[in-house]
């Protein structure tokens, strides 16, 4: 690797590679990964993925509802990005780009299930099948190890029934604590659409999660059923 970045008369460099300043995978930035794939580093792209997995399989796992499509969506998005890194403009942060392509993959994959069913939606969120709300509610105190699977699986049953698009917004935003801006440079549409899906979305899943309200903040959006544990699986 040349001192300016460029390649040298030997070809791609690795990473690692350089007689002063070793670059390393942990010391380089995202766009510099990136642009070390696209140079032939066999490497880069990997150490790219690795730092980011858990947060892209977050999203993934939340907006499909299910690890096994969770993995497929995950695998598909980073093949996706792998072969078109050259498309990356730097118009946004490497790891934006990232959550748009995995968001993008998720949402496909919803849309291909739904083809696969037969499955007319006109659009009207009030046609979409709703779990029935839970009877019971927790009493106070710590919640037992049930409780918390209890919790993930009413808010994943709840989630299937927005429409994709709600659910995205609701998952960056609710879920997993992205700013607004943010969720609205993934998804690539305006503030005020994130902000009009998350309020949709909150209004209609009210009735289905009114029993977690004791756990969820008042004073900001904050994850309703903690964060993504390793039994659900993680990543490609």
């Amino acid at each position: 690797m040349a001192a300016d970045g460029g390649t040298g008369t030997s070809g791609p460099a690795r990473l690692g590679s350089g007689q002063s300043g070793r670059t390393t995978t942990d010391a380089a930035s995202d766009a510099e990964l990136l642009r070390l794939h696209l140079a032939g580093d066999q490497e880069a792209f990997g150490a790219l993925f690795l730092r980011h997995k858990d947060r892209l399989w977050a999203v993934a796992l939340r907006i499909v509802c299910d690890p096994d499509d969770a993995a497929d969506a995950l695998q598909e998005a980073m093949i996706s990005a792998f072969r078109r890194a050259e498309n990356f403009r730097g118009d946004s942060a490497v790891t934006t780009w990232l959550h748009r392509i995995v968001v993008n993959a998720s949402l496909d994959l919803l849309r291909r299930k739904a083809s696969r069913r037969s499955v007319s939606w006109s659009g009207d969120p009030d046609e979409l099948a709703v779990p029935e709300p839970r009877a019971d509610t927790a009493a106070g105190g710590q919640a037992s190890r049930a409780d918390v699977v209890d919790t993930r699986l009413d808010v994943d049953s709840a989630l299937r029934a927005l429409p994709p698009p709600q659910r995205a917004a609701l998952v960056l935003v609710d879920m997993l604590g992205y700013p607004v801006a943010e969720a609205a440079a993934i998804l690539g549409v305006s503030e005020g659409t994130v902000k009009s899906r998350c309020a949709r979305g909150r209004v209609r899943l009210l009735p289905y999660l009114s029993h977690l309200r004791a756990n969820y903040p008042a004073d900001g959006n904050r994850p309703l059923a903690g964060g993504v544990s390793s039994e659900q699986g993680g990543g490609v």
